[in-house]
């Protein structure tokens, strides 16, 4: 009787592919921290760069340093539209890359409770075996004993002539 389970090779499989994913998981939530960070740095440099903007206004600016200032949070402005486009679009990455792993878990957790339920079995099959050697152990010993002391025994011999 084989105690090997049948399916061992789709359960190592299994979880070779749900660390697979587990790993892909890891980076795409690297990947949408990175562009979260890069967005953040972009947004707090443009208001850095707006307030000095205000301040040099308040104090006074000609005509050509207003153009520098605007041009350039125009072209901060330019950088964050596709920055906050790739935090979303990570984002979106990092929730299909959950649920891949949750159906891969999912996945595993089938065939884990499927490899329990086996060696359950086997288990259950190698007690009864035990105990059915053992009763038969027992009932031979107990017959070999009946055999030998049974009174009917002396009834069976020959009597001696005499």
């Amino acid at each position: 009787m084989s105690s090997r389970f049948p399916l061992q090779p789709l359960l190592d499989l299994s979880h070779l592919r749900l660390d697979e994913a587990a790993r892909e998981l890891g980076l795409l939530i690297a990947g949408e921290q990175e562009a979260s960070q890069r967005l953040s740095m972009l947004v707090q440099y443009r208001e850095e760069y707006h307030a000095r903007f205000l301040a040099a206004a308040k104090s006074g600016i000609g005509l050509g340093e207003w153009s520098n200032y605007t041009h350039f949070l125009a072209r901060i402005d330019d950088a964050i539209i596709p920055a906050a486009l790739a935090v979303t679009q990570t984002q979106q990455q990092t929730l299909a890359g959950q649920q891949n792993w949750m159906g891969k878990h999912g996945r595993v957790r089938a065939f884990d409770t499927l490899a329990d339920r086996h060696q359950s079995q086997v288990v259950s099959r190698e007690q009864r075996a035990e105990q059915k050697a053992s009763d038969e152990h027992g009932a031979r010993r107990h017959g070999a004993t009946d055999s030998e002391w049974n009174p009917f025994r002396l009834l069976a011999q020959p009597l001696p002539a005499g």
